[in-house]
């Protein structure tokens, strides 16, 4: 069964770092592309990472450039997304969806979805 979980959501002060994982089941990472999406109260579900092969190009959302860095261990079988000088604008719902390369910003596109991990930015 393909299975898709987030992990890693906490509350953290503005400025702080968290680290999100995705662990994936029932598929091989390396042919398929995992993307990052979150979503916000009252928003529309935002694509801001996604990774496909090993070699392939890696997708940031501009507001997010320069502050979180995405990731894969093939062995675990896992996705990363490490978050640095984290806003109180990056509060939301953060999921990771799987979907066929290459990468792509566009939710429609993912067809395998995890149930969401929530991160707080506040002091």
């Amino acid at each position: 069964q393909v299975h898709l979980a987030e992990s890693g959501g906490d509350l953290v002060q503005p400025g702080g770092s968290l680290r999100l994982s995705c662990a994936a089941s029932g598929f091989t990472l390396d042919y398929f592309a995992i993307g990052w999406f979150r979503q916000a109260p009252g928003q529309e579900r935002e694509g801001i990472s996604c990774i496909s092969t090993s070699d392939g190009p890696i997708f940031y959302e501009e507001s997010v450039k320069g502050r979180f860095t995405i990731s894969r261990d093939n062995f675990k079988n896992t996705v990363y997304l490490q978050m640095n000088s984290l806003k109180p604008e990056d509060t939301a719902v953060y999921y990771c969806a799987m979907g066929p390369i290459p990468c792509s910003n566009r939710a429609g596109k993912y067809n395998i979805w995890g149930q969401g991990t929530q991160v707080t930015v506040s002091s």
